[in-house]
This record gives structure tokens, sequence and C-alpha cells, in this order.
């Protein structure tokens, strides 16, 4: 695991979205196509501005998305597939393909038929992020660090709820769905190259539990640890806590 800290948030969503470029390309030039996950959520808006700006061959990429709440209506701003599409997704001209995720309640439905989907198509590059409470995705802490699916049903945690809610894209705790399907950890572990982009001081403590924590099911982020070839991109806030372990800082 490689620790890149830049300037500000714009800074490291640039470097971000270069480092992915180099991946995709090389990607395409040895497959003829790259499979390529993304998260979502504010702390993405900056290397999604850079990524759509790149010089990409994005219709030789199939898109995926990491998570997707369970009951949300059709365009609702907190959906992933929104996000992406308003972020990115309506930038591009042309896109290899884009499989999102349903948000039917069915979703035993949609776990078979996202899984057998991952079964041929092993992502190659995925962008993640932390979350305030050191999940990756939706897996919230205690994550299931045994679950081999590409993507699972998750209860979500109360703070988890408290980040969507502090971001705006819900008015209430208790508007925010009780479920959502996420990649798992161990998918997520299984892409090829990982690029997590984790800007903004609200995510320092996440920031050291990720790097000082023990690699366990309470600290979901410190995972990918486990991984050479990924890549955090920090700035001066989220890094606050980097050089040494103070986690009391308010």
């Amino acid at each position: 695991m490689r620790i890149t800290i830049c300037e500000n948030k714009i800074e490291l969503g640039r470097q971000a979205a270069i480092l992915g470029r180099h991946h995709i390309k090389s990607t395409i030039l040895k497959k003829g196509h790259a499979n390529v996950a993304f998260v979502t959520g504010t702390s993405q808006i900056e290397m999604l501005k850079a990524l759509r700006g790149l010089d990409i061959d994005w219709g030789k990429v199939n898109v995926f998305l990491l998570d997707e709440f369970i009951g949300l209506p059709d365009g609702h701003k907190a959906s992933s597939e929104t996000f992406l599409k308003e972020n990115f997704l309506d930038f591009i001209p042309q896109i290899g393909s884009f499989h999102p995720i349903s948000r039917d309640k069915d979703y035993k439905k949609t776990l078979k038929d996202m899984n057998a989907l991952m079964a041929d198509n092993p992502i190659d590059v995925i962008f993640i992020c932390i979350g305030e409470n050191g999940h990756l995705a939706f897996n919230d802490p205690p994550a299931d660090f045994d679950a081999t699916d590409p993507y699972i049903v998750v209860d979500l945690e109360r703070r988890s709820k408290r980040q969507q809610v502090s971001e705006g894209w819900f008015d209430s705790i208790d508007e925010v769905p009780e479920k959502a399907i996420t990649m798992s950890i161990h998918e997520i572990l299984s892409s090829r190259i990982i690029i997590c982009a984790c800007p903004d001081q609200r995510k320092a403590k996440a920031v050291a539990s990720c790097i000082f924590d023990d690699i366990s099911p309470a600290s979901p982020c410190s995972s990918i640890r486990r991984r050479t070839e990924c890549t955090i991109f920090l700035d001066r806030q989220s890094s606050r806590l980097v050089f040494g372990d103070f986690r009391t800082y308010d």
C-alpha cells in the first residue's frame, strides 16, 4: 500500500484520476477492455471531474458500482446510480457498458444477477474511499471478512447513516434505508488495482484507523493494507493524523 499526500482535495482528485487513467489505458491495451468500479459520494466529486476530462477510450470500459441503497425510488439524489450519472457518466460521450445495482426490495434476485455478472467480469481498477466510521463501500464495522460473494446485503450502521445525512443526501437518519447492497471486502481486495481518494478532515480519524489499527472486521478499511497494488490519496486535512496516532484530535 502506498500513501500520497496532496495539498488540497482538487490536487488529490487530479492525482488519483491520473493514476486511474494509467491503469485503465494499460488494461485496455492488454485486454481490449477494462472493468472499472466506482464508489460514490461527495469525496469523489473532484476525482470524477478530473477523470472525465482525461483521454480514455471509455467505449472500451465497463462500469460497475460498489454499493446501492435498497428501496430508494428512481432518481433519488442519494442513489449511487444517480450520483455517478450526474457527476460522471453524463459527461462521457460513449461508455462500453454500465451495470447499476437494482434498488428493488427483491434483493435476492439482484444479488443473484450481480454475482453472476461479476463472475465473468473481474474488476481491473476500483476507485474507493474510507467512510467516517472506517467502512469500505457499505461494509460497516464489524465487517464480514469471510463473505466471498462479490455482492452482499448489509444492515447500515447508525454512524454510516449519520454520514449520509451530514453530506446532505437525506434530511434525517430516519429517512436513510436500513439495508444496502455492497461489494464485499473480499471482492474489493480482489480488484487488480485499488485507488483510494479520501479527502477532508472528517475522514482523518478513519484514515488513522486504516493505517494504524490491527487488520480486523472492527476496522474494515484496515484490510486494504493487505494489498500492494493500492494507493491512498490524502489531502492535508485527511492526513492530519498520519504522522502519529493521535486520534483524540477533535
